[in-house]
């Protein structure tokens, strides 16, 4: 999608969605380095300690809550002091050039029927969270225009999808490939040199 971007007199905002910010800490690491960005949005569900930092300016690490978008369910992200690093700790700085939102379940969920229902895009959990938290930023930043990404395939929450569209999930041919092997695992011993032997092996 980036590749596509035309305006090139206006970079555009980018929507990530946010659990440990590997994602968004490349992100702003590119923009750094020269990729023409114009904001970074961590779109987080409610496990928000970076929404709540902030406001607060105080990092605050909390137990991780199970969510419908699971993979971002995460109370203490490494990466976070990461971009703290980048932008020298210096608050003002880093607040100028991202912001954060935080999407329930319940908006989660409410945004993956309006998308489906409103244009066909099927979104997984994870791509919802980072279109609504774009769609909020965008609302109080008129002329603006953004990205958001998906970092999931809808094929991962077929339940949960399935459940909110009333619609059966297209399962892509190379997920559908890797369904149809035999499942194969190997008990190993819970220790550091049984794991080493099988690894040598």
């Amino acid at each position: 999608a980036y590749k596509l971007w035309k305006d090139k007199e206006h970079p555009p905002v980018i929507s990530v969605p946010s659990g440990n910010f590997g994602n968004i800490c490349a992100g702003i690491l590119a923009m750094q380095s020269g990729l023409p960005v114009k904001h970074f949005i961590a779109a987080c569900n409610v496990n928000d300690i970076v929404s709540d930092y902030l406001h607060t300016q105080e990092l605050r690490p909390k137990k991780a809550v199970p969510t419908l978008s699971n993979a971002m369910d995460v109370g203490n992200p490494s990466n976070f002091v990461r971009i703290l690093e980048i932008f020298g700790n210096r608050f003002p700085e880093l607040k100028n050039r991202l912001s954060a939102y935080t999407i329930t379940d319940a908006e989660t969920e409410a945004t993956i029927k309006r998308i489906w229902e409103e244009t066909g895009y099927l979104a997984d959990p994870h791509g919802a969270v980072g279109y609504l938290a774009l769609e909020r930023y965008l609302q109080v930043h008129e002329g603006q225009k953004g990205i958001f990404l998906e970092t999931a395939h809808p094929v991962k929450f077929p339940e949960s999808v399935e459940r909110i569209t009333g619609q059966p999930i297209p399962i892509p041919e190379a997920v559908s490939a890797i369904m149809q092997q035999e499942k194969k695992s190997t008990l190993i011993g819970p220790d550091y040199e049984a794991l080493k032997s099988y690894l040598l092996d």
